[in-house]
């Protein structure tokens, strides 16, 4: 009785050593998740659970849209040590020109890849600017700030905001995926919850084939019972997300265009060689070009990649607000760098994950939305954001320090 009591005791105390070395070990990606919970848990009691209705979540949803797809290609500028101060006003100068097509009567599938390509060229020009004639990107990408907001200025200086009426266009940032056939009978939107469940076999699946991969390797990896715990605590809130739409109108075509986004930007990462060049780029440029990495042609990429993003982010913005007006893209280059920093993002550059970016989105927007429920001014609000984003820099200078040590 005594040995089975003393193993019991040993039991937790390693399960108890192994989580406090989790939570050491990865500290930088824990914490937004942490400063998440920490967000829902105040806006929900502080708005009497007006926060966490459905159709509250759902609209936080649609408005993170456009910041977590910014927030993605920024991501990647960061990683490789450079920023691109201009993607706001890109986004808002290609949101006017998709509403000034639409207005002459353009068909919007016609309109949605010309305005996509017009982005990747305004990625191509700075890229061309910061790899080639050597100018700065915070140079190149400041300049390029003033003259979209210029030419934002320009087009919308007839009629000061363009109106969309394209129902097709529209739907992007308000609309919803249909319904199967026999949902209607149910209380709830039946493919909604039906993606949900998929979505959690998936995740499952890639948790348990990773684990295999680092066993066949040797890698350490954790116990049973905490990666158990993990893959309870992503199907429960996964459930519990999807349950939420289900129940008020289905999955908003934001978050299905936000998570393929997502999805390919994740594989390019991770899966690719593309992805691990600009990682070495980011950790030692230097090192990544002695080693026949061609540092110039992947920055290039990046700042393509970063213009067709800045295009898709207009979009959604101008589909959400149904207009497009002179003031579009005003700060959005803020949020997006605010998100990827708080996402985990390196300062030095080399560290960062698109995954973590979008829950740095959500917490920025989070923020955004629930002081607005309650009135905040938007004044109080600027500060806050600058706030929890000075912190988020501050923290992550210090856990990397630490971990130097």
């Amino acid at each position: 009785m005594n040995t089975a009591k003393v193993n019991e005791t040993a039991v937790r105390g390693s399960l108890g050593a192994e989580i406090r070395s989790l939570l050491i070990s990865n500290i930088r990606d824990y914490a937004m998740y942490v400063a998440l919970a920490v967000i829902f848990v105040v806006f929900t009691i502080a708005t009497d659970r007006l926060f966490i209705s459905p159709r509250n979540l759902v609209n936080l949803v649609n408005q993170t849209g456009y910041v977590a797809v910014l927030a993605i290609g920024m991501t990647l500028i960061l990683i490789i040590r450079h920023i691109d101060l201009s993607v706001g006003f890109v986004a808002g100068f290609l949101g006017a020109v998709a509403a000034i097509l639409l207005m002459k009567g353009w068909n919007v599938w016609l309109v949605v890849p010309i305005v996509l390509l017009c982005g990747v060229a305004v990625g191509v020009y700075q890229g061309l600017l910061v790899t080639r004639i050597k100018v700065p990107a915070f140079v190149t990408t400041l300049a390029g700030m003033f003259m979209f907001r210029g030419l934002l200025s320009w087009v919308t200086a007839g009629t000061g905001t363009i109106i969309v009426r394209d129902q097709t266009f529209l739907q992007f940032s308000n609309g919803y995926i249909p319904d199967l056939p026999w949902g209607q009978n149910v209380n709830f939107h039946l493919l909604t919850l039906l993606l949900g469940i998929a979505m959690v076999a998936a995740v499952v699946w890639g948790q348990v084939k990773q684990r295999q991969d680092l066993k066949r390797y040797n890698f350490p990896t954790v116990s049973p019972v905490i990666f158990g715990g993990k893959l309870v605590f992503f199907a429960v809130v996964i459930l519990a997300v999807t349950w939420i739409m289900a129940s008020y109108r289905g999955l908003p075509w934001t978050a299905v265009i936000v998570a393929a986004v997502l999805l390919i930007y994740n594989f390019i990462l991770n899966k690719t060689r593309l992805g691990r060049h600009i990682y070495a780029i980011g950790g030692n440029p230097e090192a990544a070009e002695l080693s026949g990495i061609k540092v110039r042609n992947v920055t290039f990429l990046v700042f393509a990649s970063m213009g067709l993003m800045s295009a898709l982010a207009g979009i959604l913005y101008t589909s959400r607000l149904a207009s497009a007006t002179p003031t579009a893209g005003l700060g959005f280059e803020l949020d997006a760098i605010a998100s990827s920093y708080i996402g985990g993002v390196s300062v030095g550059g080399g560290v960062g994950r698109v995954t973590n970016t979008i829950v740095g989105a959500l917490v920025i927007m989070s923020l955004t939305n629930g002081m607005n429920l309650l009135g905040v001014d938007i004044s109080f609000q600027y500060v806050v954001k600058g706030a929890i984003f000075v912190l988020a820099v501050a923290f992550d200078v210090i856990t990397r320090s630490r971990t130097r040590v």
